[in-house]
């Protein structure tokens, strides 16, 4: 069943892998705007993740046996790697963290990211804190779909958007762009590689085998459940082409001025 999801989403997802915003990207400030907006994209994915954990493993106390064995170990598994992955200096990291270190490191704003972490600690509910005028506006109607999925969708349809519409979609010819700058401004996006170079080894190999071992397990032979699945992933991947499209449009103008 997971191979129709993928015939099914193939043509959309060869359009993000094809985007032309990663030719465009040339430039240090290029990178430093890409980021401030994939920035979110990197922290919502890690809700979306402990928002499969708390669904199907037990996360309150006293501890009860939740859903089944091998869905726990799938989902624990990939929280691991995800929540406390080796830094470049051999400590534990998350990959959220780790990004907000490629920011500092590149110069790039982090205080929109931030500013939207203060006033979730500080009680602020989810919707208002999207409403913040300082994330921009193809950030912000990305991550309305995934806490919209967090808040309202079956476990199945999260699961699949995980696995299907989150991992593996920034292809190897950006990690090669991204060597070219990291060599023209030594020092300043080496950790961003590093980052890179991470998720395309550890997401898009052992996570998303994982995430598709999961997908079978929720969705087992209910035809219905994988048309849902389908459909949520494509609108997922859908919003990805967006988020990449408003990058795209911010960086032609910020050229063309």
């Amino acid at each position: 069943m997971n191979t129709q999801i993928k015939d099914a989403i193939a043509p959309l997802r060869e359009t993000i892998i094809q985007h032309p915003l990663y030719r465009r990207i040339q430039h240090i400030d290029d990178i430093r705007l890409f980021m401030q907006y994939h920035v979110f994209a990197v922290w919502d994915f890690m809700s979306l993740l402990k928002s499969l954990q708390s669904r199907l493993t037990c996360t309150t106390i006293p501890w009860m046996p939740t859903g089944n064995a091998a869905t726990r170990f799938l989902i624990n598994e990939i929280v691991t790697g995800e929540e406390s992955d080796i830094a470049p200096n051999g400590t534990r990291t998350s990959h959220f963290e780790l990004y907000l270190q490629a920011m500092q490191q590149a110069g790039a704003n982090t205080q929109p990211i931030l500013i939207c972490l203060q006033q979730l600690q500080a009680g602020v509910n989810i919707k208002t804190v999207l409403q913040n005028t300082s994330i921009p506006e193809a950030a912000r109607s990305f991550m309305q779909y995934t806490f919209d999925l967090i808040e309202q969708a079956p476990v199945h349809i999260q699961a699949a958007v995980f696995t299907f519409g989150r991992e593996d979609l920034i292809p190897d010819m950006f990690l090669s762009m991204i060597q070219d700058l990291d060599n023209q401004f030594p020092g300043q996006i080496g950790i961003f590689k590093y980052y890179l170079e991470r998720h395309i080894e550890v997401d898009g190999d052992h996570h998303s085998q994982l995430g598709m071992q999961m997908v079978e397990e929720l969705c087992g032979t209910n035809s219905l459940k994988w048309l849902e699945a389908a459909g949520a992933v494509k609108t997922a991947l859908e919003k990805r082409r967006q988020l990449w499209d408003g990058i795209y449009q911010e960086i032609t103008a910020s050229v063309t001025i």
